[in-house]
């Protein structure tokens, strides 16, 4: 029974192992059969992917298939576009379609249709790269082709997966590049002639002395597809490749806003304690302490690495200030340009938040360092003419007009359209605080112009040099032209402005500061020009309720008369000074007798004067005497010094009586208590202009006259 029981229990152990083992062994062959079909599938089901397919084509068609009625060809292109316009290419997509592009395997036309849709989902391998350029030896693709591609390598450039490769052949893409038909694209001529300072025999290229912004995005043809594949592919693409490309993406804009107005702190290129430093006796930028170390160290000074540094450092400013590099004004232009352009108009509105720090800081430090330079960078000149265009008027509005008084002359062929016409529109359009700092703006930036005049015009007076930092040479002519059209153009939104504005005191006020600056050019800067206010500006300063505006009138006026007879006096000495036109005598003498009949003659409204008024009108009006109602002691601005003067000599009289004012001695008394109040304006213009020989009296008797027509 035993021997059987365990001849049982031996045998059940016996099958139950054997059975285990059966059974596992047959599940094993089923998850491998399991896996090696759907490995079979897969690759099936990617052999059968239309885009593989499709793929597979561009990488096996032979060069000179017909392209004309060519279906499957049409077919397969229209297939790589969408799937590259909706979703990016792989890398292996990439580098077959573009070897396909650049072999000319089909000709240029389908070419450039695929250099255009080639748009990365992730990176782009850098070998597909360097075999694309190794095709530019062929020397059959056409020059807007090769342009097209080097678009697009500057396009992908952050997307490129490694980069040691391409830093190999930088030489003969260098040499590609300075091709003199593909050299004159607008995009590298600023690079080449930053090369063509450091290396000049690199570059062989004749370059323009005088270039606009070279810096633009030229990668429009990609951006908005990438765009769309970065956001469809939830931001698989790296934020860099966004930054770089300037993508207006708002889910990034906070990520992108000033990311470019940090200033890198002071590093040299060179380590300190180097040999070749020690050698040398280099001392970087950063180890300057004081003043005096910087004068005794002016000529063995390293420049940084980054130029955008200079900015942040006031040693640093005095050294930029007096080095004569002009690699160095390229450099920090070029950084300087790039960031005003990303971070201002290539960002979302969004990213421009008047309330940044950052950005106020950063505008600030620039104006900053544009006054200790006492001149304007070109790269802030050219976003300036473009930020005007899409400036809304408030955003940082201080510092925009703050740089835009810092640019150099600009010339009157082009000043209309780069400066006043955006300036008009919003001059026209906005408040009476943003017409007074426009007109404050335009009157510094005449200052600064008239300066630049009288420091850089050389004694022959017939070239000047405008600006170190911008190549530009003008003629005394041409400069003249432009501070007329400037003196002009301030002349027209002064009139309209005071119009639109009610004459107010506080714009009527900057009017007047500018015109200051406009009647001493001769004079004070040595500019031979004289322009005078149009009437606009004129009368509502004369009629004005403000006694401060009339006697800013005056003293204006004495120096227009002190201006020209000094030119007059130039001219007949030497006989080489400027022609003073008979327009120009014929405004200053209307309005020098205009205001000597009105303010002290009492002959307003008469005939024969400026300002005729019907004699029905005025009858109707029921003023008595209208003839004396803006002499001085009756003209709205000085009625409270002349009620004042009248208690002072009468005190006893309850009967007020201005006439009485115009007597003989109490006339001349009146002037003095007027010149006593601070009036010196008033006075200087009598002085100069008024013969005090004859006293004007009550009414009837004989005005005084003025002393030169």
């Amino acid at each position: 029974m035993e021997l059987a029981m365990a001849k049982s229990s031996n045998l059940t152990r016996t099958d139950l192992d054997s059975s285990f083992e059966s059974q596992l062994s047959v599940s094993s062959r089923t998850s491998y059969r399991s896996l090696r079909l759907a490995e079979k599938e897969r690759r099936k089901n990617q052999t059968g992917d239309p885009f593989v397919l499709a793929l597979k084509y561009f990488s096996e068609v032979k060069a000179g298939t017909p392209r004309a009625g060519n279906d499957i060809l049409k077919r397969n292109l229209v297939l790589v576009e969408r799937v590259g316009l909706s979703r990016g290419m792989p890398p292996e997509a990439i580098s077959v379609m573009l070897d396909f592009a650049m072999s000319l395997r089909m000709g240029g036309v389908t070419s450039v249709r695929v250099l255009k849709f080639l748009i990365p989902a992730t990176v782009v391998p850098q070998e597909a790269v360097v075999r694309a350029v190794s095709w530019l030896c062929v020397g059959k693709i056409a020059i807007s082709t090769q342009v097209l591609f080097l678009r697009w390598v500057l396009t992908v450039f952050d997307m490129i997966d490694s980069k040691d490769h391409i830093r190999a052949i930088y030489g003969f893409i260098f040499s590609f590049v300075t091709e003199e038909n593909l050299g004159r694209q607008p995009f590298l001529l600023h690079l080449l002639s930053l090369y063509k300072v450091f290396y000049p025999k690199l570059v062989t290229l004749a370059l323009p002395s005088r270039m606009r912004s070279g810096f633009k995005i030229h990668n429009s043809t990609w951006k908005v597809a990438l765009c769309a594949v970065q956001k469809r592919n939830n931001g698989q693409v790296s934020s860099d490749i966004s930054l770089s490309l300037g993508l207006k993406d708002e889910t990034n804009s906070r990520k992108r806003k000033f990311h470019h107005l940090e200033l890198p702190s002071l590093s040299s290129s060179i380590q300190s304690n180097s040999s070749s430093s020690r050698s040398r006796k280099v001392l970087s930028l950063e180890q300057l302490h004081s003043f005096p170390h910087l004068l005794d160290n002016l000529h063995c000074i390293e420049l940084p690495s980054q130029m955008a540094s200079l900015l942040g450092s006031s040693l640093a400013l005095c050294y930029l200030d007096y080095v004569q590099d002009d690699s160095v004004f390229l450099r920090l232009n070029f950084w300087l340009g790039h960031a005003l352009h990303e971070e201002f108009l290539y960002c979302s509105r969004d990213g421009s938040s008047g309330s940044s720090s950052e950005a106020l800081h950063f505008l600030n430090r620039l104006l900053s360092t544009q006054h200790f330079l006492q001149e304007g960078f070109s790269s802030t000149e050219g976003f300036l003419y473009k930020f005007l265009n899409v400036w809304d008027g408030s955003l940082l509005r201080p510092q925009i007009l703050g740089l835009l008084s810092d640019i150099p002359v600009v010339p009157s062929s082009c000043i209309s359209q780069l400066l006043f016409e955006p300036l008009m529109q919003l001059f026209f359009t906005s408040t009476l605080f943003f017409k007074c700092s426009v007109i404050d703006c335009l009157n510094n930036m005449l200052l600064k112009w008239l300066t630049w005049h009288s420091v850089y015009a050389l004694e022959d007076g017939l070239d000047i040099s405008l600006n170190r930092h911008t190549p530009m040479n003008m003629t005394l002519s041409g400069f003249m032209d432009s501070v007329m059209e400037l003196v002009r153009f301030v002349g027209r939104l002064a009139t309209m402005g005071l119009q639109l504005e009610g004459c107010h005191s506080l714009l009527l006020s900057f009017i007047l500061d500018f015109y200051e600056t406009v009647c001493d050019m001769f004079l004070k800067y040595g500019l031979p020009l004289v322009v005078m206010p149009p009437a606009g500006v004129f009368y509502p300063a004369l009629f004005s309720t403000d006694p401060v505006s009339v006697d800013r009138l005056s003293y204006i006026m004495y120096r227009y008369k002190k201006n020209l007879t000094s030119a007059k006096c130039q001219q007949q000495e030497t006989k080489q000074a400027f022609h003073i036109s008979r327009q120009t005598c014929q405004e200053f003498n209307h309005y020098l007798l205009f205001m000597v009949n009105c303010l002290w003659n009492s002959k307003m409204f008469l005939p024969g004067m400026a300002i005729e008024v019907d004699q029905e009108l005025l009858v109707l009006s029921k003023v008595p005497e209208p003839w004396t109602s803006f002499d001085l002691n009756h003209h709205p601005a000085f009625l409270g010094y002349a009620l004042d003067f009248h208690h002072k000599c009468w005190p006893e009289r309850k009967d007020i009586d201005f006439n009485s004012i115009k007597a003989a001695k109490p006339w001349n008394w009146y002037l003095e208590f007027l010149f006593s109040q601070g009036f010196q304006g008033l006075q200087q213009f009598a002085q100069s202009s008024i013969n005090r020989r004859s006293v004007a009296g009550i009414s009837g008797q004989r005005g005084s006259q003025p002393t030169s027509r």
